[in-house]
């Protein structure tokens, strides 16, 4: 018999988050395949987190980078839009990986908005681990102006090349 080493490990830990926190439900499907992931908005901050797991990790054992970038654009362009009240597009993110996650830990982040303009919002965070920092972050998002509910379902409504 052979094992399919193309397929994640399956997850056995519980992701007890801690209280305060609930379940995050506005990702599309990229983020819920990483998921699941937990929030709490603590004035002008946001906080999120996520309970690493096997399937997060590389061949060395520790959570992959790219899965903590992907949680820390979700997590940074989320304070835009609480801190800024638009839809966020990502310029740049900029992150410094000060030390690795392993399975099982809860990796938790928190960022606010430090400063926003007509085109542009500037947002600032960290992750870490318990007292641990694991991740600094700068990000530079684009404004989008946010769409009436209404005008977006119409054009959801709307026929392909409408």
């Amino acid at each position: 018999m052979t094992s399919d080493t193309n397929h994640p490990p399956t997850d056995d830990r519980p992701v007890n988050p801690p209280e305060g926190y609930t379940v995050y439900n506005s990702s599309g499907p990229f983020t819920i395949g990483n998921g699941p992931f937990y929030e709490r908005i603590d004035g002008e901050w946001v906080w999120r987190g996520f309970r690493a797991q096997k399937r997060h990790c590389n061949s060395f054992g520790i959570v992959h980078g790219g899965m903590m970038m992907a949680f820390a654009d979700g997590l940074m362009a989320h304070a835009a839009w609480h801190g800024a009240r638009i839809t966020p597009l990502t310029i740049r993110m900029t992150s410094d990986f000060i030390s690795s996650v392993r399975p099982g830990d809860w990796v938790e982040g928190k960022a606010r908005v430090t400063r926003a303009t007509r085109s542009v919002v500037f947002v600032s965070g960290e992750v870490v681990v318990g007292s641990r920092a694991v991740m600094n972050l700068a990000a530079l998002f684009a404004a989008r102006a946010r769409k009436p509910k209404a005008e977006v379902k119409q054009e959801e409504a709307a026929p392909a090349g409408a």
